[in-house]
């Protein structure tokens, strides 16, 4: 709870200061108009606090209302950032202009903040906002292949499929889950696995989501970690819709699965930092050794595993965010070889955090095709 607290005390800070760099932007336009500049301030501190009222309307059970806001405000949240980024990048083109234009007058003409720039930031934003709420519904299959010698030669490909970051809860409900197990059934996976972030709603949103994710059976079954998401929804009651679901928990130990040895770790949002050297047995590591962890964060020490799973990043989800997710997660998008000889793979995600929008960075579910290792014959 308090690290919730302070995570929204600072996301509700940096909201605002952004807003405050939005209005500044688009203040050309409303200083001839009182009324109108005076609307946008108040429409902007009730945005800049709307998150918490999403949450007060949840629970006292106003769940209409909660969705409601939760749409607009979310989606105007993606606005508010494009808008933002866009005037970052005026406010510094002017700003380096000012030492410029003090060797040569001709450069303070080049200036860009003005009446013209107030309305061009903004509906160039409205713009992607549109293309982004369409390309959060473009769902793709990434499909990875993988060859290992730590199958029997005459092994089959083992087809292991990935969700991760559904966000399931006010905004991604019945018809976005049923998208997504579609798509699941027609993969005909060996395993599914879970890398987090599955829930991300109070329990009485999740009605009848159980039931339909209990249609998926894989041969090998399904596994589920938690990520942050699922601590600020409530842990306990996201562990029971998981487990319902038909998900095993994989919380800090490791399971013997087919050919696999499959380990999980809990977020670090819960308080605890996994000792991920001690989820297998050195005599097991013989066995290909997936891991499945939430953040895209490879501890640092020996080879421990053959393949990290992770989410958490969603490249940003909307661009030029994955700039600043970046200084965090330096993998954030697809699979990467690591010196150890390991190898980790970061989802972008099959859902989306907050505003229903995405720009170039399309939702996914990944399968993996693990197979044995064949050198060409000579």
């Amino acid at each position: 709870m308090i690290r919730l607290a302070i995570f929204l005390t600072v996301f509700l800070a940096i909201y605002a200061a952004m807003h405050a760099l939005v209005y500044r932007g688009i203040r050309p336009v409303l200083t001839p108009r009182p009324r109108s500049r005076w609307a946008t301030l108040i429409f902007m501190g009730l945005m800049v606090i709307s998150p918490v009222l999403v949450r007060g309307l949840e629970r006292v059970g106003l769940e209409a209302g909660a969705r409601t806001l939760a749409f607009v405000s979310y989606t105007w949240m993606a606005f508010a950032f494009i808008s933002f980024a866009g005037f970052v990048a005026v406010f510094a083109w002017d700003l380096l202009l000012r030492p410029l234009g003090r060797l040569h007058g001709g450069f303070s003409e080049c200036a860009l903040h003005g009446p013209r720039c107030a309305v061009l930031v903004p509906a160039l934003a409205l713009l992607l906002c549109i293309y982004g709420s369409f390309e959060a519904n473009q769902l793709q299959v990434e499909t990875i292949r993988i060859e290992t010698d730590k199958l029997p030669s005459d092994a089959k490909p083992l087809r292991i499929v990935q969700l991760s970051d559904l966000h399931l809860g006010l905004i991604h409900r019945h018809a976005k889950l049923e998208q997504v197990v579609t798509q699941i059934e027609r993969l005909q996976p060996d395993l599914l696995v879970a890398t987090g972030d599955i829930v991300d709603a109070r329990v009485e949103h999740l009605a009848g989501l159980a039931e339909i994710f209990a249609r998926l059976t894989p041969p090998l079954g399904k596994y589920a970690i938690t990520g942050n998401h699922e601590y600020y929804a409530g842990l306990e009651q996201a562990l029971a819709f998981l487990q319902r679901s038909g998900f095993t928990m994989l919380r800090n130990r490791a399971v013997s699965v087919g050919p696999l040895t499959l380990a999980g770790v809990d977020d670090p949002a819960g308080g605890v930092l996994a000792d991920e050297a001690a989820l297998v047995n050195p005599a097991d590591r013989c066995r290909f050794t997936l891991l499945l962890k939430h953040r895209p964060l490879v501890a640092a020490g020996e080879n421990l595993f053959d393949l990290q799973l992770s989410g958490h990043a969603h490249r940003g989800q909307i661009v030029p965010f994955n700039l600043v997710t970046a200084l965090e997660y330096p993998m954030q998008n697809g699979l990467y070889r690591l010196p150890t000889g390991t190898r980790l793979y970061a989802s972008r995600g099959t859902g989306t955090w907050g505003p229903p929008v995405r720009i170039f960075s399309p939702p996914e579910i990944t399968l993996f095709e693990l197979a044995p290792y064949r050198p060409n014959s000579p």
